[in-house]
């Protein structure tokens, strides 16, 4: 597809970098290699050690950047490169993890979805594991019947189950395009997450302005951060735990779901305290037992253990 045959909606794509310069390289050559003629590029680096800035700015002299005083997490310091990208008055605006590689035509597909479709408040790609690139990562978010979020087909190959755009719950935050007239709606990522289930409240509370959230599978991206045997670190179990609920009371789930989640997470936690396979999981277990008691007491933010500086 050729964007100059479109019309091209303005696009700012906000990249946040923490001390992964080559990453960040190659997501934005990915980027530019789309030659879409509308985009401006702003890096936000949170305080990268390892000469991201200096790299970006001698390679890429015209992409912004934001070096951040503060690591506010995911939802903090991208709202730093929200309110940022809206002043420049875009008509999209991508939030992109540094560790994503683009498609040459992915922009072109997913903005002529959004041409097509002006219900469209956000809208994402087919997103692929980078070390197996046929193999899918997130078609979307849905939830389990116990109300956990999950990726749709996660880990299923490519046979071309999907061709046409479809509608979702949620879409991944590695790589989500929002519709500037839905963030003026809805407003910011919610920083009470910090990290893990925001862009599923985000989705949620666009959604509730009668927004969708679209899925563009011609659209594509590989995604090194989350391997097909990927085991969650006890910080990802903590912010799980606690965000998972945090999200139930936001959203007013049903008493049903409240009652589902409890007993996962009970039985999750006794599964990591007496069953012998599972027993080394205790960091988790801790985690998520910690997660619950800060979701009762009301702790958002980053994550409050005997090593992290208050």
């Amino acid at each position: 597809m050729n964007s100059k045959n479109l019309s091209s909606p303005k696009i700012v794509a906000i990249i946040l970098n923490t001390n992964r310069k080559l990453d960040t390289l190659a997501c934005i050559q990915s980027i530019e290699g789309n030659q879409y003629p509308n985009i401006q590029i702003v890096v936000l680096d949170n305080a990268s050690m390892d000469g991201s800035v200096d790299a970006i700015k001698t390679r890429y002299p015209h992409v912004s950047i934001l070096e951040l005083n503060e690591n506010k997490g995911y939802a903090g310091n991208n709202n730093v490169g929200l309110e940022f990208a809206i002043k420049l008055n875009p008509d999209w605006i991508f939030v992109m993890n540094e560790d994503i590689v683009l498609d040459k035509d992915a922009l072109d597909e997913m903005m002529h979805e959004a041409n097509e479709n002006p219900k469209a408040g956000i809208i994402g790609p087919l997103v692929y594991h980078f070390d197996e690139p046929e193999i899918i990562q997130s078609a979307g978010g849905s939830f389990t019947k116990n109300g956990d979020s999950i990726h749709i087909s996660q880990n299923e190959k490519d046979s071309g189950q999907y061709e046409k755009p479809f509608e979702v719950p949620w879409i991944s935050g590695c790589a989500i395009g929002v519709r500037l007239e839905a963030i003026q709606q809805a407003g910011l990522i919610d920083e009470h997450f910090f990290y893990y289930w925001e862009e599923t409240d985000w989705c949620f509370r666009i959604k509730a302005f009668g927004w969708k959230s679209i899925v563009v599978p011609k659209a594509k991206i590989w995604h090194k951060g989350v391997q097909r045997n990927y085991l969650p670190s006890p910080n990802v179990t903590y912010y799980a735990t606690r965000n998972r609920l945090l999200f139930n009371k936001k959203h007013h789930v049903s008493l049903l779901t409240w009652v589902k989640t409890i007993v996962e997470l009970i039985r999750t936690a006794l599964s990591w305290s007496i069953l012998p396979k599972w027993k080394h999981l205790h960091e988790n277990r801790d985690a998520l037992i910690q997660g619950f008691v800060d979701f009762l007491m009301q702790r958002w933010g980053q994550r409050q253990t005997t090593t992290t500086k208050s």
